[in-house]
């Protein structure tokens, strides 16, 4: 029962910049972590970057200094700013966000969703 819509993605050349953002809709009062994951042609989905709803986060180890994570707090908005991008960043970027809650009997639930993803191509 979650939406997650990405939008920013596009073309742009070598060194160059983008940013990425994504909102959530539906039923977000659970989420406490979202975040981005990519996938290139004929690769496996890879973390990007994460944020929890108490600012901390986690970056895949080749992407930190060049990528940096911003939102994920009460608005459940994220954003993913790119700079100095690489041919090897190519991919589907997709929206994350995870949501953990508790039943009635107190047993934690949790769900993983994903938006549908939006393209940036990196190229001369």
């Amino acid at each position: 029962q979650v939406r997650l819509v990405e939008s920013g993605g596009g073309s742009v050349q070598p060194g160059g910049s983008l940013r990425l953002s994504c909102s959530a809709s539906g039923s977000t009062v659970d989420i406490n972590r979202m975040g981005w994951y990519r996938q290139a042609p004929g690769k496996s989905r890879e973390l990007v970057a994460t944020i929890t709803d108490r600012g901390v986060t986690n970056y895949a180890d080749a992407l930190k200094g060049r990528f940096t994570i911003a939102g994920g707090g009460v608005d459940h908005t994220v954003s993913l700013q790119m700079n100095s991008l690489k041919p090897e960043d190519t991919a589907v970027y997709y929206c994350y966000a995870h949501e953990a809650y508790q039943s009635s009997g107190g047993a934690t639930y949790v769900d993983d969703y994903w938006g549908q993803g939006t393209q940036v191509t990196v190229s001369s």
